[in-house]
């Protein structure tokens, strides 16, 4: 190489003559490519149309369906900004993903506060830990599958250094429409394991607003939230957006019943409630409790369910090992 890689005849002749070498080992070949090649829309979007969706071929614009409620990434980035505005340490960063983690708007709103650091999920783990040990507040918003890229820094850069270094773990759980190579469900697990983390995940996008608010006010030591990719569930949002901080390891009982119990973490807890109106309509009354916190447990709340019910039942979206 280098190889052109939109001249498709040459490529393939490159291809099959590699193949037929009689090669002992690996063989590299150098392929030069320009995203959106031929596509004006595509080449002037460095953040988008890596993952083509219904979009018009005239402008290049995606087409996307209306929803009533925000997404939960619009809820994040919204809640930082508010943050953002009263704390002038708060900072962003991302890696190569502004449009994804919807840090896209910080950007326009502070753009001297949002530090893009390219695909290099590694290095924005540890920068973010650099601009702790100077009394930066950073948030660091990661897909969750992606975060795994950078599990070595998040354990010895941060955590083992007990650095307040907030982590939105967003596209978490399994999350269909970015396909299984997307799908967070190793996050609860990976990240309650580390000695110092404080590990978090809302039950809908008010609670997620209220968990900024809540890493925000952390300066002691590392923190995480996740959520998923999506619209919300049309919870009453805090006014303006900004959260109030939750006592750390406090969950919180959503509906109260006799005989089961179900201790849901995350956005999975919709599916409790859901799971406890079936089982109403059957004249079982279940109670139905939000973790909030995977670490720390409340242990309290778990004592209460465990000695007041015949049946405790932990429901998570994730891999086991977690909740």
């Amino acid at each position: 190489g280098p190889v052109d890689g939109h001249n498709i005849e040459h490529l393939i002749s490159i291809l099959k003559k590699v193949k037929s070498m009689p090669a002992p080992g690996p063989v590299l070949i150098h392929i030069v490519t320009e995203k959106g090649k031929g596509y004006p829309p595509a080449e002037a979007a460095a953040d988008k149309m890596h993952g083509v969706v219904q979009f018009d071929p005239k402008t290049g614009k995606q087409i996307k369906v209306k929803s009533p409620t925000l997404s939960y990434t619009q809820c994040f980035a919204e809640s930082l900004i508010k943050e953002a505005e009263v704390d002038k340490n708060i900072v962003a960063i991302h890696a190569a993903m502004g449009g994804g983690t919807g840090l896209n708007y910080f950007q326009k709103r502070f753009p001297e506060r949002c530090f893009d650091v390219g695909i290099a999920e590694q290095h924005a783990v540890t920068f973010a830990a650099g601009l702790a040990t100077e009394g930066v507040k950073p948030f660091c918003a990661i897909y969750s599958s992606f975060l795994q890229r950078g599990y070595d820094q998040v354990v010895h850069d941060v955590d083992l250094q007990k650095l307040p270094v907030r982590f939105a773990m967003d596209r978490a759980g399994l999350v269909g429409a970015d396909g299984p190579t997307h799908c967070g469900a190793f996050d609860v697990a990976f990240m309650a394991c580390l000695p110092n983390m404080v590990v978090m995940a809302p039950a809908d996008e008010a609670e997620l607003m209220h968990m900024v608010a809540t890493a925000a006010a952390i300066d002691d030591r590392p923190s995480c939230f996740r959520f998923p990719r999506g619209n919300g569930v049309g919870a009453v949002l805090p006014p303006n957006y900004k959260g109030i901080p939750i006592e750390i390891g406090k969950g919180r009982i959503l509906r109260e019943g006799e005989r089961v119990a179900i201790f849901g973490y995350g956005t999975i807890v919709q599916q409790c409630l859901g799971a406890a109106d079936i089982l109403t309509s059957h004249s079982v009354k279940v109670t139905v409790a939000d973790a909030r916190f995977c670490k720390p447990l409340d242990a309290d709340l778990i004592r209460r369910l465990a000695k007041e019910h015949e049946i405790l039942i932990t429901v998570e979206e994730g891999s086991i090992g977690g909740l």
